[in-house]
């Protein structure tokens, strides 16, 4: 099972270590969240808690919204996220989770949503050459030839072409935490996540007992 918590990606930086090497730092905004549900296999089904993000004006609350935050202490979030744990007892609704739950040192994993990019062409979107910019040509960006007429007579599933780009969820491994700064709310991890500035990320113990 594993635990975590919401953030915002806030940007990147650079430290310096112990030993004078220059690392890349992703700064993320994460928490404070709050236990807006707790969920129970007896009456659920699994063992999860749901956390809120994000405080929301009361004007933009609607009623059925109210009436669930209400159980946790009134107070609306813009995002709700499950996290699977062992034991749900060991949370009460509208308890804080903080950053103490990591540790400098661990390995996390972090899940958000790429920049989204539109409807790119081929060299944007899966790194083709252009062609020859010479007298005479015209096929500097396009994709080219994209299958015979005889035989399958048809594009094959799967053929890298223009379209949408970026919006797409995406989870990376194995992110050191660099530190931690629990009243700030900010967790510096090692490397890029995904997601713009102010992007929403998930943060998830590797193992959560």
């Amino acid at each position: 099972m594993s635990k975590g918590v919401l953030g915002k990606k806030l940007g990147m930086t650079s430290l310096f270590t112990s030993e004078g090497i220059l690392v890349p730092i992703t700064v993320i905004q994460a928490g404070p969240c709050v236990v807006t549900q707790i969920k129970t296999e007896a009456k659920d089904g699994y063992n999860a808690v749901q956390v809120g993000f994000g405080p929301k004006k009361d004007a933009k609350v609607n009623r059925p919204e109210k009436g669930h935050f209400k159980k946790s202490g009134g107070q609306g979030f813009s995002h709700l996220k499950e996290f699977r744990v062992e034991d749900p007892d060991a949370y009460t609704l509208g308890q804080e989770i903080r950053l103490d739950l990591f540790r400098v040192g661990e390995r996390v994993t972090v899940t958000g949503t790429t920049k989204g990019r539109g409807f790119s062409g081929t060299i944007k979107r899966h790194g083709f050459h252009r062609g020859p910019k010479t007298h005479g040509s015209h096929n500097e960006r396009p994709p080219g030839s994209i299958g015979c007429s005889a035989w399958p007579s048809r594009v094959v599933k799967g053929k890298k072409l223009p379209g949408r780009f970026g919006k797409e969820l995406r989870t990376l491994h194995n992110l050191e935490v660099v530190d931690i700064r629990i009243e700030e709310h900010l967790l510096l991890l090692k490397g890029a996540v995904p997601g713009p500035t102010s992007g929403l990320v998930e943060i998830h113990k590797r193992h959560a007992g």
